[in-house]
């Protein structure tokens, strides 16, 4: 004990015959495998941003999107997801979009995390959602325009009410 402090030693932990890493969590993230993300990390994998302005496409196309301003930058592979944010106490179904939007102009083409919730008209600019993806819905891909762009949105939206069980 040196000026005042000991140490105790802490097991490494274990699923199986492999140990835990933050490196190992993060492959499964990136491979899209969060069944594995979430069995590593004990609970489900999130991505946790703050709403921040976009370019207003999305409601434009008639599907508004809070996009988000990640503080966990561990993103998992591009396409749509059906989600589920958490917003304080209470949890919002939506589908996502993870990428570079290749139909639409993306300055700087950095990966951008867009999410249309259901049902959901509130100013949210300035707050944090937190995003559980329920399930892959598809890749991300190129549309010859927005008519074919918000059709497929509207395709997405209805799969991803459906997965969430909010179809009628």
């Amino acid at each position: 004990m040196n000026f005042g402090f000991s140490e105790v030693g802490v097991p490494a932990v274990k699923i199986g015959d492999e140990i835990v890493s933050s490196t190992l969590i993060r492959a499964a993230v990136e491979d899209g495998d969060l069944a594995r993300a979430a069995k590593l990390l004990g609970r489900e994998f999130t991505i946790l941003g703050t709403v921040v302005e976009g370019d207003r496409l999305g409601r434009k196309l008639g599907f508004p999107t809070a996009n988000l301003s990640a503080h966990n930058e561990q993103y998992p592979p591009n396409g749509v997801y059906a989600v589920q944010a958490r917003r304080g106490d209470r949890m919002l179904p939506g589908v996502a979009n993870i990428g570079v939007r290749p139909t639409v102009k993306n300055a700087g083409g950095e990966r951008l995390l867009e999410v249309h919730l259901f049902d959901f008209q509130e100013e949210i600019y300035g707050e944090d959602l937190e995003i559980t993806f329920r399930k892959f819905l598809r890749p991300e891909q190129k549309f010859s325009g927005l008519d074919a762009l918000r059709e497929q949105i509207q395709k997405d939206a209805a799969q991803a009410r459906l997965f969430l069980g909010l179809a009628g």
